[in-house]
């Protein structure tokens, strides 16, 4: 995708996981909520394997990983815990296959991003990945083949759908920093140069040829031009903790053709405003900026702040419903 092209999305969707261990239920919740932009759910309360670092590493070409007491660790062979992973993504694909006969138009899967996938699988010394270089390089290439083969068999079963993919990098801005701690806790990784993060990035991305990448973090200090040069045609984030330092990058991301995804409605059980409330920042925001009420609904897609996996199932698919009506506010008083 070229940086200046404008990418057009639904303009509301999940971010990804949902309470619950059902997958016919997630699906049916995940597909009728969002006619626009169904998502492939998350079933993380079934257990390892279903979390979202089993879940992506069960994707991995040529590369295995396995729970010991400390986390996932990379291991020699698929065993019981990579083909648990498996299976439960295949239901989930039948789930969403059997809920999307005849879809047309954009349809979301999720997995984890190269950087944050480094941080969270340990190799065999106990280590993560993220203290050596090669180790990074090699799950990053494998990932990307893993991306490719599992993007070709969602658009296999859902054969009308413009699949875009998001990669959840919550761990990013800790890797750049510096911040992901060793295996000790003691000390910290050193922090991953900047070029690095960015061209592998623009790999994995790239391993999506056929259709946009939306880069997801609910951590603060969300590298929104980083992400724009390696690639992505959006960028998703927990709206809260936005602050005014954001303010420039976002502006350019805007004026660039980068789709923001808001999310503004928050991921466990409450009371949830009116509609229009929920989206007010988002028009505050936009006014800082001095950016045209009309690119709006053009540039703003509104999410849950992050996935809904702590969430109650009424409060789940309240949440989703709420989104659909607050990007329906956004479009119709965009002032």
């Amino acid at each position: 995708m070229s940086e200046n092209s404008v990418i057009r999305f639904g303009g509301a969707t999940g971010v990804g996981s949902l309470p619950g261990g059902d997958a016919r239920e997630a699906a049916r919740t995940a597909t009728g909520s969002f006619e626009d932009f169904p998502f492939l759910a998350e079933l993380p309360a079934r257990g390892p394997g279903a979390d979202m670092i089993g879940r992506t590493a069960g994707m991995l070409v040529d590369l295995y990983a396995r729970v010991e007491p400390s986390g996932w660790r990379i291991g020699d062979r698929p065993g019981r815990d990579t083909k648990r992973a498996r299976s439960w993504l295949g239901e989930d694909l039948d789930a969403l296959e059997e809920f999307t006969q005849g879809h047309e138009g954009d349809l979301k899967v999720q997995a984890v991003g190269p950087w944050t996938l480094a941080a969270a699988l340990e190799l065999r010394n106990g280590e993560s990945a993220l203290s050596d270089p090669g180790a990074c390089r090699d799950l990053a290439a494998s990932l990307g083949e893993g991306l490719r083969l599992h993007l070709a068999e969602v658009r296999r079963r859902v054969p009308g759908a413009r699949v875009v993919l998001q990669l959840d990098e919550p761990s990013l801005t800790a890797v750049l920093r510096g911040q992901v701690r060793t295996a000790s806790g003691y000390r910290t990784h050193r922090a991953v140069d900047r070029q690095i993060v960015e061209a592998t990035l623009r790999d994995t991305v790239g391993a999506h040829a056929d259709g946009p990448v939306v880069v997801h973090s609910c951590a603060p200090d969300v590298p929104f031009a980083l992400l724009r040069r390696a690639g992505a045609a959006a960028v998703s984030f927990d709206f809260a903790l936005l602050t005014e330092r954001d303010d420039d990058a976002i502006g350019e991301a805007v004026e660039g053709g980068t789709r923001l995804f808001t999310g503004v409605v928050p991921g466990t059980d409450g009371p949830l405003s009116d509609p229009a409330g929920s989206v007010m920042g988002v028009r505050t925001l936009w006014r800082r900026l001095g950016l045209h009420p009309g690119l709006l609904a053009e540039a703003v897609t509104v999410t849950p702040a992050c996935g809904l996996a702590g969430a109650s199932p009424a409060y789940a698919r309240q949440a989703l419903a709420h989104c659909v009506r607050a990007a329906r506010s956004l479009a119709d008083n965009p002032e």
